[in-house]
């Protein structure tokens, strides 16, 4: 099921995601409507935040066509990012390397509005899957970046809050036309 995507302004976007301790039927079904969702808009990452609910639930699709790089360590060993597409974040934990990158980054709940932002050129993640199962690997280019931005959305972090002011001065009429 498509579900609304919820755009700047909502307080839900605001919200740190509870912490998800039991995997019901109900959330299973959230995280496909969330990847449904997500590739209608043509997203490749959406926050459960994002679609109403404040959980420490995120999904990434990164497509095998993607014109933007992405890589991806397992067992630190690099691996085919395909290899665990989709993926679906329970209560991430990240680290984030010092180097930084710069980027563009658009975001569902900004609709029309891209920004070249700066982010951890390399992290670390470990999360749990949809059963509740432990699991890490190291990502970079739009793999990286795309684990960066739902991160922050799951704390109440908007890509929005990571520029400088006057660079958000820049984009107020914009911004402030999304909250209506």
């Amino acid at each position: 099921m498509i579900l609304p995507i919820v755009k700047y302004g909502d307080p839900v976007l605001r919200q740190r995601g509870a912490t998800v301790g039991k995997v019901t039927p109900e959330l299973r079904q959230l995280a496909r409507d969330m990847l449904d969702t997500m590739r209608k808009a043509e997203g490749v990452g959406l926050a459960a935040q994002q679609v109403g609910r404040a959980l420490q639930l995120a999904v990434i699709d990164i497509p095998a066509d993607s014109k933007r790089k992405s890589r991806l360590w397992l067992g630190g060993k690099e691996a085919d990012v395909q290899s665990i597409m989709p993926l679906t974040l329970i209560n991430p934990q990240i680290e984030i390397t010092k180097k930084k990158e710069l980027d563009n980054e658009g975001c569902l709940s900004f609709p029309g509005i891209n920004i070249d932002l700066n982010r951890g050129f390399r992290v670390k993640v470990r999360y749990q899957d949809l059963d509740l199962i432990p699991r890490e690997f190291e990502a970079g280019g739009l793999l990286g970046r795309a684990v960066q931005h739902e991160f922050d959305h799951l704390h109440g972090v908007l890509f929005i809050d990571k520029l400088s002011a006057a660079d958000r001065g820049k984009l107020r009429d914009k911004i402030e036309a999304i909250r209506g």
